[in-house]
């Protein structure tokens, strides 16, 4: 059995280099993405950039994890209670021990988006309710015209993963999802389908940094 130990900084960025190249590690290295909401969405959009190498992730959430959050977020049961941005950064330094990681445990408002998500790159929105979805697309469009946006819409129900796309709204604003099912018509919200979600909306954040969109 081979000896337990954390590997090296410089160990987990060669690993890295080998399954996903030397120059796509250098562009996730150099870059800061901030993920606004860690729920269903923004926790595994965390993880999944934090995965792929993603320099510096900044995250926001005002809310605590919550016992019916478990079947879909990536909190642990002993961690009910927890403010989120907590919970999920010891996840994170469990996982990407080496990201930079700088979290708010406040609600992002028209009024502090800037100074919250001013060093980011690019800006997922995983928020679960559409007031705050629509502020924050609308503020970044509007007041932040050098960064990409990736959104969230359609996510709920049994429905194929199939219908789950990602969709170029403008030269800097990007929706996955279904764009149609929503938890509030009754129809729940199940693990995989919303990691779907999720998964669209990393891989769209790192073709961004990558230069592939």
């Amino acid at each position: 059995m081979r000896d337990s130990r954390e590997p090296t900084r410089e160990e987990m960025l060669a690993a890295l280099e080998k399954r996903q190249g030397a120059e796509a590690v250098r562009k996730l290295q150099a870059a800061t993405v901030a993920v606004c909401g860690l729920g269903g969405l923004g926790s595994n959009i965390a993880i999944s950039l934090a995965r792929a190498g993603v320099g510096k992730l900044i995250l926001v959430d005002f809310d605590c994890v919550d016992v019916t959050n478990l079947h879909r977020q990536q909190y642990k049961a002993n961690q009910v209670g927890m403010p989120k941005p907590e919970a999920l950064l010891a996840n994170l330094k469990e996982i990407a021990p080496y990201t930079e990681y700088e979290t708010h445990f406040e609600k992002v408002t028209a009024e502090n988006a800037e100074a919250l998500l001013g060093k980011a790159d690019v800006v997922c929105e995983a928020f679960d309710n559409a007031e705050a979805k629509a502020m924050l697309v609308n503020t970044v469009l509007e007041n932040m015209p050098e960064k990409f946006l990736v959104a969230g819409s359609g996510m709920a129900g049994f429905d194929s993963g199939n219908a789950i796309t990602t969709r170029k709204v403008t030269k800097r604003f990007y929706v996955c999802g279904d764009g149609k099912s929503d938890v509030n018509d009754g129809i729940g919200l199940v693990a995989p389908r919303v990691m779907l979600c999720a998964a669209h909306q990393a891989l769209t954040v790192i073709r961004l940094i990558l230069g592939l969109e």
